[in-house]
């Protein structure tokens, strides 16, 4: 039977939502309503979410206006207990047949094998679309992704901001529920001030056209910010130059606005004696402004804003926004001037004074851990170990700084401009930039010598200390950063080539926050707590293992070292069980073992290393690796010892300098000789000298595939 399909529209009209969270919750409302449809078994074509500053929407097109007819099958109860002995139906018999509108007599006798049944057997309409849509919605906006809902006034409706007003339309006719306290209707509201009259909608196919038409509204999220992004570039033209679009300051400025007005304002050219990121962080961060710079990359003395009116009089609008600015530059150029009265160098001493964890004491200490353990990095690199240091010791400076106090976003930044005005080396004053990269996924790294080294051992101290005083993360609950920290630390030394001993080098963080932890809690008359610096360290290397294989796994990196298509779980523990020395040696078995198994060779090998492991692990014991060559009595073995001989040492040779291509390339000319060894030798043998001899050359075997990978770990 055809089904009958129309539109369907659903709107939560709002006071304000939060800008940062609007795509999010358009997106989330969207799919829980796809989700809940799909659940309810009701046909529909696309679904077009909409979003805006004061509503979250949703039309769904060609939606059936029923679900489809159910086949129902019911077992009852056992036939032998459904009737008593004369063959009347027992109570039980008589409840199942109430409980599914039918007599007993219309029930249906199955034999499952294990018995015979009374059984249902019929159909049922499906539900009335009307009927089902006020639940999907309700369950849709209960699990948008809101850390804290509110209520507002006498009602006990909680929602992201207090709502206003509701459209559930099915075609032209309005679905009669209430949800969160607001009844239903076909009434929408348009722009704030344009048009603050309600709008009726029709239909949901008319629903955007007359919210753009008639209500100075534009409810497609993307729509409107390309208009915002073609407008403001336009603008930028104008003005001689381009606008610095953000993607995120974009979205923002796109949740703010329901009919975007873009509008140039313009500043005071000494302003423009600051640093470039000063201005963009005020004009940016603080301001939902679009700077604007020339072809040479240098800013110009003006700005974009996107106003939410259409005003009579622009001028007005602009003056307003220039005057709102002023200020803000103002007190940047305040506070540049007063930072720069006294050296970054002379606020090493303040660090004291600021806690960074109460356990782990002050940022000072935090920056002598550092200093410590970043020179002990570039004495091993051989790389500039007093620049080092020097940048390690400055590092956290400025954030005692009046601007780094006011845009904390501006944290290194500001401790380059100010290192280098009080004449450090170029390498010092970058570096102190530098030690907080990656500050993100997919965010540049480190270039500099010194830089790289305060950014690994930064990142190195807080992980180790946070572990060391019990506060490592649970769950998705990470206030400190952790995961970043160690994903931070291990695209530095993947994707820059540093060959560092992680083990190591978390040892030593950890020992050094040891030192730290007893001492803060001597000085305050408490119990030293128990740290076993080895267990520790353990955990903390456990801990970034984890994350690299999140690396791999999921693309972690920008620059594609193993591609997440071709990585398995299997090859990353095969390659872990093989011990890498640092990350970068474990990033080149990775490869490695990936180009192998591309190889004819690689499932026939990968199949014997997994026999093998099988057959070591039963014999028990750990298996000498020294061949007896008198021993050899089968031609298959004496030919697997002597490709073995021909091979070792050229493969031992490349795995100690780290060719693993080459090494797995050699040993990939084994697969005839190992093939030929287990079709036509029995190594369990009885004679026990000549299982062991058999053993022990499987052993050795072993062993050259283990100096690159496990590939017994892996599949086939």
């Amino acid at each position: 039977m055809k089904v009958e399909r129309r539109d369907f529209l659903v709107e939560i009209g709002t006071e304000e939502l939060p800008p940062k969270a609007l795509r999010g919750l358009e997106q989330a409302f969207a799919s829980g309503l796809r989700s809940g449809l799909d659940k309810a078994v009701l046909e529909h074509g696309d679904l077009i979410s909409f979003a805006t500053p004061r509503r979250l929407a949703v039309w769904v097109k060609r939606l059936a206006a029923s679900q489809p007819e159910q086949d129902i099958k019911r077992r009852g109860p056992p036939v032998s207990a459904a009737f008593d002995g004369a063959g009347a139906p027992t109570r039980a018999a008589l409840a199942f047949a109430q409980s599914c509108g039918t007599t007993v007599e219309a029930l249906q006798r199955v034999d499952e094998g294990k018995g015979a049944f009374l059984f249902f057997v019929g159909n049922k309409p499906g539900a009335a679309v009307g009927d089902l849509l006020p639940g999907i919605v309700r369950a849709a906006l209960e699990a948008l992704p809101i850390p804290r809902r509110m209520r507002w006034g006498s009602s006990d409706a909680e929602f992201v901001r207090p709502v206003h007003w509701l459209i559930m339309l099915y075609g032209k006719d309005v679905i009669p529920t209430t949800l969160l306290d607001t009844a239903a209707g076909n009434m929408t509201r348009g722009h704030r001030f344009h048009a603050p009259k309600p709008i009726r909608i029709t239909s949901p196919a008319s629903y955007e056209r007359a919210l753009r038409e008639r209500g100075y509204v534009l409810p497609d999220f993307a729509v409107r910010r390309e208009l915002i992004r073609e407008r403001v570039n336009a603008t930028a033209t104008e003005l001689g130059g381009r606008a610095l679009i953000g993607e995120a300051l974009l979205d923002e400025v796109t949740a703010l606005v329901e009919w975007p007005v873009p509008l140039a304002g313009r500043f005071e050219e000494r302003f423009l004696q600051l640093p470039r990121e000063v201005l963009i962080s005020t004009l940016q961060e603080h301001q939902r402004y679009f700077p604007v710079e020339d072809e040479q990359r240098r800013l110009l003395p003006c700005f974009i804003t996107v106003s939410n009116i259409e005003s009579r009089d622009p001028s007005k609008v602009r003056e307003g926004n220039e005057r709102v600015v002023r200020p803000r530059l103002a007190d940047a150029a305040f506070f540049w001037d007063q930072d720069r009265k006294q050296p970054l160098a002379a606020r090493r001493d303040a660090l004291n004074a600021v806690t960074f964890q109460v356990k782990l004491g002050s940022i000072g200490d935090k920056t002598r851990r550092v200093r410590a353990l970043a020179g002990e990095i570039a004495a091993v690199r051989n790389k500039e170990r007093a620049e080092t240091e020097r940048a390690a010791e400055l590092c956290k400076c400025d954030l005692l700084t009046a601007m780094v106090g006011e845009f904390p976003e501006l944290q290194g930044i500001m401790g380059t401009y100010y290192a280098l005005a009080d004449g450090e080396t170029p390498e010092v004053a970058v570096a102190i930039r530098e030690h907080y990269l990656p500050r993100g996924a997919g965010d540049e790294l480190p270039e500099t010598h010194p830089g790289l080294a305060v950014a690994i051992a930064d990142k190195l101290d807080t992980l180790a200390g946070i572990f060391a005083v019990g506060e490592k993360p649970t769950g998705t609950r990470d206030p400190l950063g952790l995961r970043r920290a160690a994903i931070g630390v291990l695209r530095i030394l993947i994707e820059t080539g540093i060959d560092l001993d992680l083990r190591q080098f978390v040892g030593r963080a950890v020992e050094l926050a040891r030192v730290d932890i007893e001492r803060i809690a001597a000085a305050a008359g408490k119990p030293a707590p128990v740290i076993v610096p080895q267990s520790v360290a353990a955990d903390v290397y456990d801990y970034i293992v984890e994350r690299l294989r999140a690396y791999y796994l999921e693309g972690g990196g920008t620059r594609p070292t193993i591609g997440a298509a071709t990585m398995t779980t299997e090859m990353f523990d095969a390659v872990l069980a093989s011990s890498p020395v640092s990350p970068l040696d474990f990033d080149a078995r990775l490869k490695a073992l990936r180009a192998f198994l591309e190889l004819p060779e690689a499932v026939s090998l990968t199949a014997a290393n997994k026999r093998i492991a099988n057959i070591l692990r039963k014999a028990g014991g750990t298996p000498s690796t020294q061949i007896d060559v008198g021993t050899l009595r089968e031609a298959a073995e004496v030919r697997l010892f002597d490709s073995l001989r021909a091979l070792r040492d050229a493969v031992s040779v490349a795995t100690a300098q780290r060719e693993y291509a080459n090494a797995l390339g050699r040993l990939a000319q084994l697969r005839p000789a190992v093939d030929e060894f287990f079709d036509q030798v029995m190594v369990m043998d009885e004679d026990p000298k000549l299982r062991a001899n058999r053993l022990a050359l499987l052993a050795q075997l072993q062993a050259l595939f283990a100096g690159v990978a496990d590939l017994s770990r892996l599949p086939g």
